[in-house]
Parts: structure tokens; sequence; C-alpha cells
């Protein structure tokens, strides 16, 4: 009895550690294409993401303009370059709950994101400005 008390114990100390790890690329894209994901950060709204086919996403800061780009793994890493921002932005991402927590690498410190929502519809982007 004493063993089974001590071998449970492991485990539950090693679980949160287990939840902790990193998403792999693999569990990245077979968890996002597909998915609209709106992301909030410190309780507000933050933006929302498209996962397309073949790696391609679309941003938006919830202003209804949009950013085509597209998503790579890098030394663990989820990177993204879009159209209008060819420097790679690299996050990190976790299972958290129900959803995903993603870190900003190139400055932690900065940006920690928590997934607000998901949905299988498209994001509502408009045209490019037009002048009269």
């Amino acid at each position: 009895m004493r063993q089974i008390s001590s071998l449970l114990a492991c485990l539950c100390l090693a679980l949160p550690a287990a939840a902790q790890q990193p998403m792999t690329a693999a569990e990245f894209e077979a968890y996002a294409t597909g998915k609209t994901l709106y992301f909030g950060q410190d309780g507000q709204s933050y933006g929302v993401e498209e996962y397309l086919p073949d790696r391609r996403v679309r941003w938006s800061f919830l202003d209804g303009q949009c950013k085509d780009g597209v998503w790579y793994e890098e030394s663990g890493q989820i990177c993204f370059v879009y159209d209008d921002r060819p420097a790679p932005q690299c996050w990190t991402f976790y299972r958290d709950g129900a959803g995903l927590r993603a870190v900003f690498e190139n400055d932690p410190e900065a940006t920690t994101l928590y997934e607000a929502r998901q949905d299988d519809r498209p994001m509502l982007c408009y045209g490019p400005d037009l002048g009269v």
C-alpha cells in the first residue's frame, strides 16, 4: 500500500510538468488547422487568427484589417511571417485547460495570450481602403 501511495504522489507531481510541455508543430497543426481562434490578454480581447491549410494564416487585431501569412516550426517554436511584416514572430504554444496559451518568444516579458474562444467560420476581413 505504501508503494502505491508513493507512486500516486509521484504521478501527481509529474502531471503539472507534463501539462507545461510546449506543443510540437504537429500538435499545433492538428489543433489549429481549420479553426478561427480568438485570443485575449489580461482579460481583454487581443486578436483573432484563422488557421488555413498548408500552414497559412490570417490575423487581425479585431479591427477588420487582416494580415495574411504563414507559420513554420523553428527550434521548437511556432514562428509566423506576414505579408507586411517579414521578420519572424515566434511563439511557444501550450495546452492550457480547454484552450491554448501562447508566449511571445521574441520578448517573453511582453506578451502572453490565451485562447478565449474558437470558431469554425472564417473571420471578418474588410476590403482594402477605398478612396473617393
